[in-house]
């Protein structure tokens, strides 16, 4: 039995949209799937539509490999409204207290400073989270709060940036999982006035240049820019996708000579000299180094696949 044929093209890399304030991370996918005509696509963890920044989505076979930008580090930049804290953490919530703020500027400080390094997080009510099988953020719109297990998380740095009447502006830089409404939020009560968070923006996620981030209205004015030309879309959007494998390109790499590469395709361990001798490693494959998938060093020192790229025409 023939499989049916998927609808769109086979289209593979991830573009870093810069998510618009009020969209949601789903909304975003869809359109750039549409725009794109990719037969597969997939985003690398949601941003609020609160947030703006970069949001990884991946198309085709790239999908495959989202999940390793969903453990990578990000960087934020918030701003936080003090004296004031909502019961969402953020601007979107109702306000449950309101308090004056009497801190000083040292005392600002030592708060941050408890923030910094690895620390404990309690997740938000309002995440995806789930406890269940149902997502937190479902059972707080119910006025439910359901137990949640702190995490540890990382904090690699925290840079006071202003403090401008109930504004403070901060830079953070944290390892996966971190919650931005939930440091926030804590930095209020820390400081006793409560808090939340009006403007937050993500900067980079992984090794990602910001530079590279385009934004919806980019992609509307490149297919525009080709219907005037007579020229395919695709031809101008395409050549903004970054390759497949930058989503683990923090990996060490392995090149096989192609009749190794052959056994891996078939999921098969192999050995290779010069693997690490332990940890996740990006596959690639003869003199042209094409990335061929992800492996994973076993306990007898071979390379066992554990994400192939499908045979496919560039």
């Amino acid at each position: 039995m023939s499989r049916p044929r998927r609808r769109g093209r086979d289209i593979h890399g991830v573009l870093l949209l810069d998510k618009s304030l009020g969209l949601s991370s789903n909304d975003a996918l869809q359109k750039v799937k549409r725009l794109y005509n990719a037969n597969r696509a997939g985003h690398t963890g949601a941003l609020d539509p609160l947030a703006t920044g970069m949001l990884p989505l991946c198309l085709g076979e790239a999908t495959k490999f989202s999940r390793f930008l969903l453990d990578s580090d990000k960087r934020y930049r918030v701003i936080a409204r003090m004296g004031q804290r909502t019961d969402t953490s953020d601007a979107e919530g109702a306000i449950i207290s309101e308090r004056e703020m009497t801190f000083s500027q040292q005392q600002l400080d030592d708060a941050l400073d408890s923030f910094r390094g690895e620390t404990r997080q309690i997740p938000s009510m309002y995440s995806a989270l789930k406890y269940e099988g149902k997502k937190l953020y479902e059972y707080a719109r119910q006025g439910i709060e359901v137990p949640r297990e702190s995490r540890s998380i990382t904090v690699y740095e925290l840079r006071f940036i202003r403090w401008e009447g109930f504004e403070v502006e901060l830079e953070i830089h944290c390892s996966k999982g971190t919650y931005i409404r939930t440091i926030v939020d804590d930095l209020g009560e820390k400081l006793g006035c409560g808090a939340h968070v009006t403007y937050l923006r993500r900067l980079q996620v992984a090794t990602y240049p910001s530079e590279r981030m385009v934004t919806m209205e980019k992609l509307h004015e490149l297919i525009a820019q080709a219907e005037e030309q007579g020229i395919e879309p695709r031809l101008l959007l395409d050549p903004l996708l970054l390759p497949m494998d930058s989503a683990c390109e923090d990996f060490p790499e392995v090149n096989l000579l192609p009749v190794v590469a052959g056994y891996v395709k078939q999921g098969q361990p192999v050995q290779a000299s010069g693997a690490p001798l332990s940890g996740m490693v990006r596959i690639t494959e003869g003199e042209e180094r094409k990335f061929i998938g992800v492996g994973e060093i076993d306990d007898d020192g071979r390379i066992a696949p554990r994400r192939l790229v499908v045979e496919y025409t560039d």
